[in-house]
């Protein structure tokens, strides 16, 4: 066991604790990757379920000042009212394929009162300070519009600004336009009568499982990778090898060391 004394160096023992935290943190990451995995087979089934379930009236899922429930996400609403042309919201910064542009979230005023904020698709644009007098109108009169419920967004980003904002939030949408508004909003699916012109639908959600498996391993085997190479640098240094910092260890490496003039005075006593 004295040849494993040189493990309660200070230089080993740094050695070990950095390795140990490197495994410890790609272990965390691996799982985060597995978590994210499981999330979004979770998204996917309800995508899928909602899907065949067909749509439901929009005021069994949304309701003012109601924050949509995660299970409720995706649900397939629809909802008769009219558009609020004047109140056009422009959502800023949506690429599609490398190509600038701008979502149009449109206020829809309900038969009993109420507001719920429809996303009613994509519109190219060159212009970065695009408004809604940039982008085609809605169908006028009563419409009927069926979509997808989804969460808002959180952050500054949905801040609102001269009626455009990066990011829906129902809430700091309603105040600046001075409306009370159902929680949430609708990304739209289909409304009749049709348009005009239409924008492009919206972009849904690719229904597969990602990369979260493979970088999960990946996170894995880096961690186990870091502590094989810990015990190899041990197994090397016990049997005389070069250490870490790459230090010459046993007594022949100490022997290759001796300066020439005493290699050859021991030579002749031999």
């Amino acid at each position: 066991m004295h040849k494993l004394r040189f493990l309660v160096s200070r230089r080993w023992i740094a050695f070990a604790l950095v390795v140990v935290f490197l495994a410890w943190v790609a272990w965390r990451l691996g799982e985060w990757q597995f978590h994210r995995l499981e999330d979004r087979r979770e998204r996917n089934e309800i995508i899928q379920r909602n899907e065949k379930a067909g749509a439901d009236p929009v005021a069994e899922v949304m309701a003012p000042g109601k924050t949509v429930a995660e299970t409720d996400e995706w649900r397939i609403v629809e909802a008769r009212g009219t558009y609020a042309v004047d109140d056009t919201v422009i959502v800023r910064y949506r690429t599609r394929d490398g190509a600038a542009g701008v979502d149009v979230v449109v206020p829809l005023d309900l038969s009993d009162g109420s507001t719920v904020l429809v996303d009613r698709g994509w519109f190219a644009t060159d212009n970065r300070g695009a408004t809604s007098e940039d982008v085609p109108e809605p169908p006028a009169g009563e419409v009927t519009v069926t979509g997808w419920v989804r969460r808002d967004a959180e952050g500054d980003s949905t801040a609102v600004t001269d009626g455009s904002t990066r990011a829906v939030n129902s809430e700091r949408i309603g105040e600046a336009l001075g409306r009370e508004v159902l929680g949430g909003w609708i990304d739209l699916r289909s409304e009749s009568p049709a348009p005009a012109t239409p924008l492009e639908p919206v972009e849904m959600p690719e229904l597969n499982e990602g990369p979260h498996f493979f970088y999960g391993l990946q996170w894995w085997f880096f961690g186990a990778l870091a502590i094989f190479g810990f015990l190899y640098l041990i197994y090397d240094e016990w049997r005389g090898g070069r250490g870490p910092w790459g230090k010459t260890r046993g007594p022949q490496s100490q022997r290759a060391e001796q300066p020439a003039v005493d290699r050859k005075h021991h030579a002749r006593q031999e």
